[in-house]
C-alpha cells in the first residue's frame, strides 16, 4: 500500500516497503501476499480456518460494521484497516476508540479511505498507528498534521485522564 505513515515506538515514519494489499470489492481472483480484505469476504476465508489459527489475512471494517464481531479473532488478526468513505463520514473514529478502550486491541489500527491532513492528530487521539493517505496527497505534508495538537484537553485514548486530572 502506498502512501502510508505509521507511528513507530510514537514516532511517525513514511513506510515504503508496505506489503499489505487492500481489496475493496469481492474479487474472485486475489493477488498473492498479505491482503486487507472487506468484512464480509474475510468472514468467509476465516470461516474455514477457525478462530484459534493465526490469520494472514487482514480485515477492513466499513462504517457500519460491528467492530465487536471481531472479538473471537482479536488475538489471531494482524491488522484492522477502518474506512473513512468521505471526510463528512467519522464513524471509524468511534470504531477506533471502541476497539483501542473495550475490546483492548493492541495490534496495527490503520485509516483508509479519504485520510486526509486535517484528519490524522485526532485519528491518533483515537487510536490509529498507520495512515493510508490520500494518493493525491503529499506524505511529506501530511506527517505535519500528525504534530496538530500539543495539549490534549479532554481525554482520549492516548490519554484518557483530561487535564485537570493530569495537573500536579
Amino acid at each position: 500500500m502506498n502512501n502510508l505513515i505509521k507511528l513507530i515506538d510514537g514516532q511517525a515514519r513514511i513506510i515504503h516497503d508496505d506489503p499489505w494489499t487492500l481489496i475493496s470489492g469481492h474479487e474472485a481472483d486475489l493477488p498473492g501476499g498479505p491482503l486487507i480484505l472487506p468484512l464480509a469476504q474475510w468472514r468467509e476465508r476465516q470461516a474455514v480456518a477457525g478462530a484459534e489459527t493465526s490469520s494472514h489475512l487482514a480485515v477492513c471494517l466499513a462504517p457500519d460494521d460491528e467492530p465487536e464481531s471481531l472479538t473471537p479473532w482479536l488475538g489471531v488478526l494482524p491488522l484492522i484497516a477502518l474506512e473513512f468513505p468521505s471526510l463528512r463520514d467519522g464513524r471509524a473514529y468511534s470504531q477506533a476508540y471502541l476497539l483501542r478502550t473495550r475490546l483492548g486491541w493492541r495490534g496495527e489500527l490503520r485509516a483508509v479511505g479519504d485520510v486526509l491532513r486535517d484528519q490524522l492528530s485526532h485519528m491518533r487521539r483515537c487510536g490509529f498507528d498507520a495512515f493510508a493517505v490520500r494518493q493525491d496527497k503529499s506524505l511529506e505534508d501530511a506527517l505535519k498534521g500528525l504534530a496538530g495538537i500539543s495539549v490534549l484537553y479532554g481525554p482520549s485514548v492516548l490519554e484518557p485522564r483530561p487535564l485537570f486530572r493530569r495537573r500536579g
